[in-house]
């Protein structure tokens, strides 16, 4: 086992999980900041030529953890791994956000969906070999047709 630590905190617009955008059609274009913390601002060096970036996470305020949850866009209980539930085992966030810039050990960028100093947990290039054409949805492909 490894005890992760923080290389950074997010400021974000959003104080209160119920101001994020959440269910079908939910889009994710507030601007906020990735504040690197010192120690780790050399690792940042070339991240500039990347216009997005995976950035993982975590649920610090979540509660305890659940095996199944109900999304919002769904009315039926899933798998927590199959949702983007924050009660998860280990509570480690997702989220894909475009790099608008960089000024030194800070990442300005578009498409957070974390709560203001949300722990930082890694960050690495948005890289895809898989055609969006070969991308499954699963269950939310069947909610958003029941929807249209």
């Amino acid at each position: 086992m490894f005890t992760p630590r923080p290389i950074g905190f997010v400021t974000s617009p959003y104080k209160d999980t119920v101001a994020i955008p959440k269910g079908l059609g939910a889009r994710h274009e507030a601007e906020g900041v990735l504040r690197i913390l010192p120690e780790f601002d050399l690792g940042l060096a070339g991240i500039e030529g990347f216009s997005h970036l995976f950035v993982l996470w975590v649920f610090d305020r979540s509660g305890p953890f659940e095996l199944t949850a109900t999304p919002p866009s769904d009315n039926q209980p899933h798998g927590v791994f199959a949702t983007r539930s924050p009660r998860r085992p280990n509570p480690i966030g997702l989220t894909v956000v475009e790099l608008l810039r960089r000024e030194k050990g800070s990442l300005y960028v578009r498409g957070v969906d974390m709560l203001d100093q949300t722990p930082i947990l890694d960050i690495k290039p948005y890289l895809s070999s898989i055609p969006a054409e070969s991308l499954r949805r699963g269950w939310l492909a069947e909610a958003e047709a029941l929807k249209h």
